[in-house]
């Protein structure tokens, strides 16, 4: 088994922060055009560069983030699967929300539900949250089953703020999973 501090583990994967050596794999995520099908536009490397150095910020701010995730057996970098604050004007905001994105060669092996059940833990447990949400592009109907799959329910439909200038991706489905409910999931 590949070792390496962690801030935590699931059963096959390993969540940290990120590092510069983490650019290279991460940007190559992101310059994926099936990866990044529900964005606005894949990322340059420069744009991948100034997001990892905001999530670093965020994790300095809040004490978590979109952490790095890793395969433990090989500490292949997958993407990332994590959490972040949210304060653009919604329904839905402030409020934190978990999200993942993850190479191809991740997918369908039951990573982003085993990251997120671990992150709701994560959230719920050691960083004392009362709610989560999440939200996807109306299209993007993997991201919702993963959703459905953690035990999260629909809050609502909302034109996202953000992507106000890209209309085919503005409207978005809002999920949240409050610490109760997730208490009684998981008895």
């Amino acid at each position: 088994m590949y070792r390496k501090k962690y801030l935590f583990k699931s059963e096959r994967l390993g969540y940290r922060n990120w590092t510069e050596n983490d650019l290279a794999e991460f940007a190559k995520i992101n310059s994926d055009k099936e990866v990044m099908e529900h964005f606005p536009k894949p990322l340059t490397k420069k744009e991948t560069f100034e997001f990892i150095e905001r999530l670093k910020t965020h994790y300095k701010t809040n004490g978590y983030n979109y952490f790095a995730t890793e395969i433990l057996e090989t500490g292949e970098l997958i993407g990332f699967i994590g959490l972040a604050h949210q304060d653009y004007i919604s329904d839905f905001t402030p409020a934190t929300d978990i999200g993942w994105r993850l190479k191809k060669s991740a997918w369908g092996n039951g990573y982003a539900t085993e990251g997120a059940k671990k992150c709701l833990e994560y959230a719920f447990t050691e960083l004392k949250l009362n709610h989560i949400i999440s939200f996807f592009t109306e299209k993007n109907i993997k991201s919702e089953k993963v959703m459905l799959k953690i035990g999260m329910t629909k809050a609502g439909v909302f034109n996202h703020p953000k992507l106000k200038d890209y209309p085919d991706y503005e409207k978005c489905i809002c999920y949240k999973i409050t610490k109760r409910d997730w208490l009684l999931i998981n008895k």
